[in-house]
């Protein structure tokens, strides 16, 4: 019997989840010219190379071209050298993208929302300018799994960010392709692959409450460590007949 690596292990772990998720929720069609937000953070960098391999592929046949997104009023800094050489390594065609946002139009939304607002606007323009169809985002499992409980907590609903949202109004497709692989996976990766991290933090990332339901979800996967399955399979089980039904007069 074959004797793998742990960096083997690690990546078959992270091919694995990656294939079965582009396969179960259908996110890659013959065809397809798919933009990659690239950030610069891990999982964009681990995107890029899970779509590239699997773009040489013989079917589906698609193409992948990578996008990294300056908003010049946030001092959020990445090496874009490095970025463009990481891309093109690959043989993914890379594009840099400049734009603003002025967070006094809107006080009521923080500004980590209106830059991620501007940006997804961003990834819309150039995906049209490229001739793309599809919008791959880095999101992983994990992401998913707190986007539930963020919008459990302060939302009042049961929603999350699916692998694949079909945005008729835009004429494009957002997919995730890494919707079923772990944060922790992909924190191995990094390492093991040594990207670089980028040259400044967002400001206001301290802002966000997603590291705090990062916690919990540790917490709950403490009690069962299961959990993650057991809050990923609820989005398809939902038993109405068990839930408030409000009865209309």
């Amino acid at each position: 019997m074959a004797q793998f690596t742990e960096e083997e292990k690690m990546m078959r772990r992270i091919e694995k989840r990656f294939c079965k998720g582009t396969v179960e929720y259908g996110l890659i069609d013959d065809g397809d010219k798919i933009l990659v937000g690239l950030s610069g953070g891990k999982d964009s960098l681990a995107l890029i190379e899970l779509l590239a391999k699997r773009a040489r592929i013989y079917k589906p046949k698609f193409s992948v071209v990578a996008v990294h997104v300056i908003m010049k009023n946030i001092p959020y800094q990445s090496d874009v050298k490095y970025l463009q050489e990481y891309a093109e390594s690959w043989g993914v065609p890379f594009v840099l993208y400049e734009t603003e946002f002025d967070a006094t139009t809107d006080t009521r939304k923080s500004p980590c929302f209106l830059c991620s607002w501007n940006r997804r606007k961003a990834f819309f323009a150039v995906a049209k300018e490229q001739g793309c169809n599809k919008i791959a985002l880095g999101h992983h499992m994990d992401d998913i799994l707190e986007t539930i409980l963020m919008n459990i907590t302060y939302q009042g609903a049961f929603s999350s960010m699916p692998p694949k949202l079909v945005m008729k109004k835009f004429d494009m497709t957002i997919i995730r392709p890494m919707c079923l692989v772990h944060e922790a996976d992909l924190i191995e990766m990094a390492q093991i692959r040594e990207y670089r991290k980028q040259a400044k933090n967002c400001p206001y990332e301290s802002q966000s409450s997603r590291s705090t339901m990062k916690g919990i979800l540790r917490q709950l996967e403490d009690m069962n460590p299961e959990a993650r399955y057991s809050l990923w399979g609820s989005m398809s089980n939902i038993q109405e007949d068990l839930l408030p039904q409000i009865i209309k007069k």
